[in-house]
């Protein structure tokens, strides 16, 4: 059984201003280091355009059609002070669906071991009718719908390891105790949310972590906090939030994890879904900004991934 990688150039085309962290040299950095020898047996698969009714698990219509509005013909539109769209935005962010659309057909399938996603735009800012902080429509949350209505899953896990709280999935399933939602993430950052307290009907698991704390911290918070979280659920399916901006690199935030830590939380997250899930495991590239620190972290995951 192989990890399959799905990857589109559409995800280039998502196009934001110079000087924005959320860049596509993020998918250019990502594509070199999986281009490694080490990477040989990698299953690679350009992603597939998603089904638009498929937005529609996640988010209303009536928001729907409001980003489509917001794609412009010609230059950069800018839907918040941080999120911008482009003429190729909306193709590239229905092909993010698609892709992880059918990363999840795959493992249900047992076509292959897991899946890594590495598209653009991101999505778990995405609440349920507000695209920010760099997402339009909220990738991971569809996904966990479609395993949901297309697989009979009945219980899906969506583990969250950005350094930024992921805000957007937290809100779409916060009163839905079919899905778990648990978060790594600093606090204070943006976007303000993900304190212990928030914990929607019992299913929202946050472990903030404090500035300039590191390996320690995010490893005592899979043991404490997420990972018993995730065997008391059972999940069918694992989805990851995977953002490596929690990498010691990374401009935007203060957290010090180093590629090691994510091969073991990957490791870690790989035994649960061997436990629970029949090694369903599916992971949806989040943030990550220094393009170094996201190559690296993005070959540790995968090669763990690969591992098995």
């Amino acid at each position: 059984m192989v990890t399959r990688f799905y990857t589109h150039p559409i995800f280039l085309e998502h196009i934001t201003p110079p000087g924005h962290p959320e860049r596509p040299d993020r998918l250019r950095a990502i594509e070199r280091v999986l281009d490694d020898e080490a990477f040989a047996a990698l299953d690679r698969a350009e992603a597939p355009e998603g089904d638009e009714a498929t937005i529609l698990y996640a988010h209303p219509q009536e928001f729907v059609e409001r980003v489509r509005a917001m794609i412009p013909e010609t230059g950069i539109a800018r839907v918040d002070a941080d999120t911008t769209a482009s003429p190729k935005s909306w193709q590239a962010a229905v092909t993010a669906i698609g892709a992880a659309n059918a990363a999840v057909d795959d493992v249900f399938r047992g076509d292959v071991a897991n899946v890594f996603v590495a598209a653009r735009p991101p999505g778990h800012h995405a609440e349920k009718t507000t695209s920010m902080g760099f997402c339009l429509f909220n990738t991971a949350a569809i996904a966990a719908r479609y395993a949901q209505r297309q697989h009979q899953a009945e219980r899906v896990a969506i583990v969250d390891w950005d350094v930024h709280h992921g805000n957007g999935t937290q809100d779409i399933f916060w009163d839905d105790p079919s899905v778990l939602y648990c978060s790594t993430h600093q606090m204070p950052l943006y976007p303000g949310t993900g304190a212990v307290s928030e914990t929607g009907v019992g299913n929202i698991f946050n472990a903030p972590l404090a500035p300039q704390t590191g390996s320690q911290a995010f490893r005592d918070a899979f043991l404490s906090r997420i990972l018993p979280a995730l065997d008391n659920f059972a999940p069918d399916l694992i989805i990851i939030s995977a953002g490596f901006d929690a990498h010691h690199r990374d401009p935007l935030a203060e957290i010090n994890l180093t590629e090691d830590d994510f091969d073991w939380a990957t490791g870690q997250l790989m035994q649960r879904a061997g436990r629970h899930s029949d090694n369903r495991l599916v992971s949806l590239l989040e943030g990550g900004y220094d393009l170094q620190g996201l190559a690296f972290s993005v070959a540790a995951h995968v090669g763990r991934l690969m591992k098995g």
